[in-house]
């Protein structure tokens, strides 16, 4: 029986859900398939994600020119790499993961006469990113590639209405829903095995309450909006309170500026600790998680929280309300409200037994929503069906 040739590409293979997306559907996707999985390298201030891909017997290809900021330079050579690579591998599907990959793949996979092309929308940059005459040349150039697209996937429901009712990219029946899927259970057996040695490594001492923020260094994530919570909280608790910031990026000096100013107030309450490997042993440390981000696709850090039994708090971005419940789960802030955001942070870091009872409800949504066994299940279905009507 013939095989089944995807070509899969990726951005850049730093932590995220994209990598973790690339990395499970090159390994599990059944024997069928063919896989071979392209992507770039991640920009400074990131951490690579290459052990995950090892973790699972993962060997991708890697295009250093493929780089996150437009350069025609570096484009132009990792556009005639992927068109070579086509046309040696030569794949039924080309399947492209987030916007460099989408633009350069796409356009490769459509020039050198690929039957599938698909591309899935992790997140986008059409708010809190750019100005408006960037945004609405980014709008135009995505619009262009979904025409030479033959499927779209968005990541939640909340982002297919982004994508075809607000922001017009392609119509939405063009568009399907296929959620991430993750190795959760592991983040589930680290809470109980876990907590005590991740909370000596870092000095937290056992009647501390510890909140984390995960995620890159950036403006989008919003930081300042972060800090600026975390120090109304410290004025407000008797609570001994722990803050760790997880990440790396273009922001940290700044960042780290603000952090050593609270810290003069508050001696030794703030951590910031760069990438961690291991963010499931590192979770099972902390009591709350929080993320402040403008913009978001589907934050892979909630969905880790709550498979390690931690209540989460979160700005109303992106899909965040197809992953989580609020007031279950933890607690959804409309985008901006510091004050409210103050004050459930206050709640949970208050109230234990909010967050006992909150942990608990997180790993039953999470559990079979977002395992990656679903994803598998479903992208070979969307697969079959886009190659069944090209037949």
């Amino acid at each position: 029986m013939k095989k089944i040739k995807i070509l899969r590409i990726i951005n850049r293979f730093n932590i995220g859900g994209p990598t973790y997306n690339a990395t499970f559907l090159t390994a599990f996707l059944g024997d069928e398939y063919e896989t071979m999985l392209v992507g770039g390298l991640p920009e400074k201030g990131e951490s690579d994600s290459l052990f995950i891909l090892e973790k699972y017997g993962v060997n991708p290809v890697l295009i250093e020119e493929m780089v996150r900021a437009p350069n025609l330079k570096s484009d132009r050579q990792a556009y005639a790499k992927l068109k070579a690579i086509i046309r040696e591998f030569k794949p039924d599907i080309v399947h492209t993961h987030a916007s460099k990959a989408g633009a350069l793949g796409r356009k490769a996979a459509h020039a050198c006469g690929v039957p599938v092309i698909v591309h899935t929308f992790h997140g986008h940059v059409f708010h809190s990113y750019f100005g408006k005459a960037k945004t609405l040349m980014f709008k135009t150039i995505e619009r262009n590639l979904a025409r030479k697209s033959t499927g779209i996937i968005a990541i939640s429901a909340v982002q297919k209405d982004e994508l075809s009712k607000e922001h017009g990219i392609c119509k939405s029946e063009k568009i399907s829903v296929i959620p991430l899927g993750f190795d959760l259970l592991p983040f589930q057996e680290k809470s109980i095995s876990k907590r005590d040695q991740t909370r000596e490594e870092y000095h937290v001492e056992s009647d501390a309450v510890a909140v984390a923020i995960v995620g890159r260094l950036a403006p989008i994530k919003d930081h300042d909006f972060f800090l600026h919570v975390i120090e109304e909280v410290m004025i407000k608790t008797s609570k001994k309170l722990r803050v760790f910031i997880v990440g790396d990026g273009p922001e940290r000096e700044s960042i780290s500026e603000q952090v050593d100013k609270l810290n003069i107030s508050h001696p030794g309450v703030i951590t910031m600790t760069s990438w961690i490997k291991d963010i499931g042993t590192f979770n099972a440390g902390m009591d709350i998680l929080c993320l402040t981000s403008k913009n978001e696709g589907t934050p892979v850090s909630l969905i880790e929280a709550q498979a390690g039994n931690i209540p989460v708090i979160t700005t109303d971005v992106g899909g965040v309300r197809d992953i989580m419940i609020d007031g279950e789960t933890g607690y959804i802030i409309p985008p901006g409200d510091k004050e409210l955001y103050t004050q459930r942070l206050f709640e949970l870091v208050e109230d234990e037994k909010k967050r006992a009872k909150m942990s608990q409800k997180g790993w039953k949504f999470v559990e079979d929503k977002f395992q990656y066994k679903i994803l598998i299940r479903n992208m070979d279905s969307y697969y079959k069906k886009l190659l069944d009507k090209k037949d």
